[in-house]
This record gives structure tokens, C-alpha cells and sequence, in this order.
């Protein structure tokens, strides 16, 4: 394994990310502070507990999900399709480092970012709603997982797309729809059988059900069924980035 090439790129992309760092960090912020005025608040002071838990603080675990999700494919996809644009992707491919070392370095610098903020999303939390963390191994774990998953997902987009329009595509039109309906702000028990049932086939639904049992020990699927979905979901996104490199799909023509 060559640490040397996969901690170049990683210090490459992380030097990126703090060149923009209040930027970075003052979006995320403003932006959770305006779902929890406008969904603590305002249907907060129509809902006042869910299973026992506070509103406010239910929705925690949606936001810091919803932030991490967008975050690390974004930034997955950016910083591997900045080279495919400028051509520097090929002195990448010409240098004597496997995909895998590749893969480590963006898809650990983007995973890194994304965990940081969704670290100070949840510090942020705590100035508006009082959280306690039933299984704070368990939120870690499942935070880690979410980053390292979706960045891969992020990274196979930004080999994918062909402009900077369709970098913001599939996390628009796709994934932020996907996590709204997958129980962010509302747990499925409250919805009726029927959706009840169409929503087991979002698969947002297990990640964000498995992360908010580490919060408040309450889940709509199992823990069990959410570590595996994320697993599932993590093998198939390391298969597609080896398809991608062993076959050189949008990436050496």
C-alpha cells in the first residue's frame, strides 16, 4: 500500500476544504438553524413529542443525516471530477498508485469533511433543543459508515457526470427527496399502512432509523436491518468504483 500517494491526495482535497472553511462551516450552521425555526417551531409547536421524545429534538438525527448525506457526495464528486475537467486525472492514472490508493484519498478527505460537519451540526443542535445520546458508539459508527457510503456514492458521480450541472443532479432531484421522505422529520409509525410499506422501500429509511436509535433508543426498522442495508449499500458502491477503474469508464476517454 503506498501511504505516501494516498496522503498526498489526501492533504490535497483537505487543503481544498479549508481554503473554504467559513464557508463550509457557516452554510451547514445558518441552514440547520432555519430547519429548526421553521420545523421545531413552527410544526413543533403543533407536534410536541414523538414516541416520548421532544420534537425538537427528534428531528436531530434527520438534519445531521440529511447534512451528511449531501455533504459527502458533494464533496466526493467534486474533487474527483475537478481533475477529470482540468486533465490532470491522467497524471493520476500514469502514476504508480492502485485505484484503491486512489479511492482511500478522495473518498477518505470528502468522508473526513462530511463528518466534521456533521459534528458541528450536532454541536449546534444542543444551543436549541437538550439531546441525550443513548448510544454514542452506535451514532459514531453509523456517522462513519453514512460518510465513507455516500462519499463512494459521491465519487462514482463525480466519474459519471460529464458537466458541473449534472454533479448537482442526482443529490438534488434524488437523494435530499429521498431523505424528506425517509423520516427525517417524522417517523413512520405516523404514516398510514400503505406508505408505511412503500417507504420500507426508501433506502434512506434504515440509515436515518438506525442513527436515531443511537439517539433515543426508538427505530422503525431494526438496528440489525439498518447496519445491513448500509453494508449492502457500501459493497455496492466498492463494486462499482472497481468496475469503474477496471474497465476505465469515464475516465480515460
Amino acid at each position: 500500500m503506498n501511504w505516501t500517494a494516498i496522503k498526498a491526495i489526501y492533504i490535497f482535497e483537505m487543503a481544498r476544504f479549508f481554503r473554504t472553511f467559513l464557508q463550509s462551516l457557516i452554510s451547514p450552521v445558518i441552514s440547520t438553524s432555519l430547519y429548526f425555526v421553521v420545523f421545531g417551531a413552527a410544526i413543533g409547536s403543533r407536534i410536541d413529542q414523538v414516541d416520548g421524545v421532544s420534537y425538537g429534538a427528534f428531528i436531530v438525527p434527520g438534519l445531521v443525516m440529511l447534512t451528511v448525506m449531501t455533504q459527502s457526495i458533494s464533496n466526493a464528486s467534486f474533487g474527483i471530477y475537478f481533475p477529470k475537467f482540468i486533465g490532470t486525472i491522467y497524471e493520476l492514472l500514469s502514476a504508480p498508485i492502485s485505484f484503491l490508493e486512489i479511492v482511500l484519498g478522495y473518498v477518505g478527505a470528502a468522508a473526513t469533511k462530511a463528518m466534521f460537519i456533521g459534528v458541528i451540526i450536532l454541536i449546534t443542535s444542543f444551543f436549541f433543543v437538550d439531546i441525550q445520546i443513548a448510544h454514542p458508539i452506535a451514532m459514531v459508527l453509523f456517522l462513519v459508515l453514512t460518510c465513507i457510503s455516500f462519499s463512494l456514492f459521491g465519487f462514482i458521480i463525480g466519474i459519471w457526470a460529464k458537466n458541473f450541472e449534472q454533479l448537482q443532479l442526482v443529490p438534488l432531484l434524488i437523494v435530499t427527496p429521498l431523505v424528506f421522505l425517509g423520516g427525517s422529520f417524522y417517523s413512520i409509525s405516523m404514516l398510514p399502512p400503505v406508505w408505511q410499506t412503500i417507504s420500507m422501500f426508501n433506502p434512506v429509511v434504515y440509515l436515518i432509523s438506525g442513527f436515531r436509535w443511537a439517539f433515543f433508543g426508538l427505530e422503525d426498522v431494526p438496528v440489525a436491518t439498518s447496519l445491513l442495508a448500509i453494508g449492502f449499500f457500501t459493497a455496492l458502491c466498492l463494486g462499482a468504483v472497481y468496475w469503474i477503474f477496471k474497465t476505465g469508464w469515464r475516465i480515460r476517454t
